[in-house]
């Protein structure tokens, strides 16, 4: 079996690179790390371009179940290979260099429930609401105007896979807006200024959770475009939950009310 033990060696660059938002955008591709998120986008049946393993440091035998069924031979690396390729201490032993997606308005199956959020700042928030998505079965994610980059490594890990699973469609706020109307979703703002407390709003289904980033919330022309405002009453001194956390309170709200 041939083992990788250079950092010279030519697809242990092209991983390394992969690192860097320029060499994904350039080449359409990114890093997944770990046995749970390599399982899952081996399962979701996205394009894997490459799989680099570490036996020494690959002790699950999930994992090694994994390795023999995949419709190609993985690469093995040497364990100082791996840790040169990892992205966080004590590294799991695997990777894939998987092939980035790009949904369209156009190719969404039919829609009851999602979230837009618009401009995110924070990755780790953006991956967190995706599970959470996931946890209540919400159908579609939503990127707009721009904000932090899909495929960075903490969206991808803090996912913990769900990004395989939801399609996620990056485009205009004006573009979503026209898309929602053509379909009859209602849009769910949120604002501290507003004056419906979120537990008294029965949603029509379908809807869309609508939220800023974490800096400058929705603006006022965002809010007006949508059909309603709700918001998180604040007991204490902050003004404000983080987005991930205040989305996580009104998804479990919405989804568990019935119209």
């Amino acid at each position: 079996m041939n083992i990788i033990s250079s950092t010279s060696n030519s697809l242990v660059k092209q991983a390394r690179a992969l690192r860097q938002k320029k060499a994904r955008n350039e080449s359409g591709l990114f890093l997944v790390e770990g046995i749970h998120h390599v399982g899952e986008v081996v399962a979701s049946g996205w394009k894997v371009e490459a799989i680099l393993y570490a036996s020494g440091v690959l002790t699950s035998p999930f994992a090694h179940d994994l390795i023999t069924r995949f419709a190609f031979k993985p690469q093995a690396v040497t364990a100082q290979v791996m840790e040169a390729l990892a992205d966080k201490e004590n590294p799991q032993g695997i990777l894939a260099v998987v092939q980035q997606k790009r949904y369209k308005l156009a190719d969404l199956k039919p829609v009851t429930r999602a979230v837009a959020l618009v401009s995110p700042q924070d990755p780790g928030n953006v991956g967190t609401i995706l599970r959470t998505m996931d946890a209540v079965g919400a159908d579609a994610l939503f990127l707009l105007d721009g904000g932090v980059e899909l495929y960075h490594p903490t969206i991808v890990r803090a996912s913990m896979g769900t990004l395989f699973w939801k399609p996620v469609i990056q485009t205009s706020f004006n573009e979503f807006v026209d898309w929602a109307r053509k379909e009859n979703m209602q849009l769910i703002a949120t604002s501290a200024k507003a004056d419906m407390d979120y537990r008294s709003l029965t949603p029509q289904t379908p809807w869309v959770l609508a939220l800023g980033s974490e800096q400058k919330g929705l603006s006022p022309a965002q809010s007006a475009a949508c059909d309603v405002t709700v918001s998180l009453p604040m007991q204490g001194r902050v003004s404000s939950l983080n987005l991930s956390v205040a989305a996580g309170v009104l998804l479990y709200q919405l989804s568990s009310a019935h119209s």
